[in-house]
């Protein structure tokens, strides 16, 4: 009786050990710049199989700019449609890294496996809401791949923040700003539909930092526009103002993204608290344009962004184990302005303002935690951090902002 005790006791756990199957959906930038580089160094997955429509390549019909799965990873399944796809029971985890989301995270769902899914979520707060309905049903862990929580600039402020180093926040800015992107030159449409302009583009990953260091707001207040020479529903800059309640009824907090910043470097966090600030400015970025069977594309060095992209990008596909990676210059490190000494190290007393002002070292930024949190939830030793919920609030607060700005009023949650 004890040794087979002994023996169930010791197959569970070689189980438990073995690797997350993972299955990934589309072979481009997202895949190979985001995903994969942050993946591959965890023991805790396995890269399975590929959902990559393209046929492997040839002398004649050579591999486009991003190459072919069967190229890059041999010992993975190559599969090209979503039937088969779906069908090898052997995936435990789908990665969804297309454009449109929302048919490919139901499948997964239905057929049993655990699903990350690009942002932004869904083009609506309601198809959201049916998606984590569908994944409560089945029981599977679904999740929004909302990387710049682990972005080097942004685990700073959560961390002065969180620590009290700023007291209690009264204002925050939150801004994505980059000028004249040619990435966006395909936005001629007129009509605006859901899931479309930069609001979704940017602006997902911004409010949802705000929606990690501040909560859900009372309200919200939404101003868009279109400034690349386009009479266009679609948007290319917006403004969203978040008003809140109780204990936070003196925090405001802006986010925004503009286009039109003719700005050495551009503004990415002011915050201000009833003990100090923190501002915090970026590169402005370059960009490379290439061409594939006939169409041009435009990688952009992204402006305001974790160093950890431009490394991805500079070696698509391959891990993220470089020493560097994530560290940020000293020279875009934000300017911390206490009226107590928070860190000695950085701070020196400013006789002058009679305040604490510094340099404040950036925290490492890290992709990989991403992962790392996904594997933990997967495995049952912890909780997923990105929960749908604040992916479906985030839809919402875009929602009410496009209602506000139409109305000319502030939309109350």
């Amino acid at each position: 009786m004890h040794d087979t005790m002994l023996t169930a006791s010791l197959i569970s756990s070689v189980m438990m050990m073995a690797p997350i199957k993972i299955g990934i959906i589309g072979y481009g930038f997202s895949t190979k710049c985001f995903h994969l580089p942050f993946i591959l160094p965890n023991s805790d997955f396995k890269v399975h199989a590929f959902l990559q429509r393209a046929a492997p390549p040839t002398a004649n019909a050579p591999a486009g700019r991003w190459g072919h799965c069967t190229i890059d990873f041999p010992q993975a399944k190559h599969y090209r449609t979503s039937d088969d796809f779906f069908a090898d029971g052997e995936i435990d985890l789908v990665i969804v890294c297309t454009h449109t989301h929302e048919e490919f995270v139901e499948k997964a769902l239905v057929s049993g496996k655990h699903v990350v899914v690009e942002k932004p979520f869904a083009s609506t707060s309601a198809e959201a809401e049916r998606l984590m309905a569908l994944a409560k049903e089945s029981g599977k862990l679904l999740t929004v791949f909302q990387n710049r929580r682990y972005d080097s600039d942004f685990l700073t402020v959560q961390k002065l923040v969180t620590e009290g180093a700023l007291g209690d926040i009264v204002d925050a800015e939150i801004h994505f700003d980059v000028p004249s992107p040619t990435w966006i030159a395909g936005w001629t449409k007129k009509e605006y539909s859901p899931g479309e302009g930069m609001s979704f583009a940017l602006g997902t990953h911004t409010i949802d930092q705000a929606l990690c260091l501040f909560g859900r707001p009372a309200s919200v207040t939404g101003f868009f526009r279109s400034n690349r020479g386009v009479d266009s529903d679609v948007d290319d800059t917006f403004t969203i103002i978040l008003q809140y309640s109780g204990e936070q009824k003196n925090l405001l907090v802006t986010i925004k993204t503009a286009i039109v910043t003719h700005m050495k470097d551009q503004l990415k966090y002011f915050v201000r608290g009833t003990k100090g600030s923190f501002l915090k400015v970026n590169y402005t970025g370059n960009c490379f344009c290439y061409k594939e069977r006939d169409t041009y594309f435009i990688i952009v060095h992204q402006f305001g962004t974790c160093p950890q992209e431009n490394k991805a990008i500079a070696a698509p596909g391959k891990p993220a184990t470089d020493p560097d990676y994530g560290l940020e210059s000293e020279d875009i490190w934000g300017t911390l302005t206490t009226t107590a000494e928070f860190d000695g190290s950085s701070q020196k007393f400013d006789e002058g303002s009679q305040k604490y002002i510094g340099k404040y070292p950036s925290l490492r930024g890290w992709y990989r935690g991403y992962y790392e949190n996904v594997a933990a939830a997967i495995n049952g030793t912890g909780a997923v951090s990105v929960q749908p919920e604040t992916a479906r609030d985030g839809l919402k607060i875009i929602e009410m902002a496009k209602e506000s700005h139409e109305t000319g009023r502030t939309v109350a949650w």
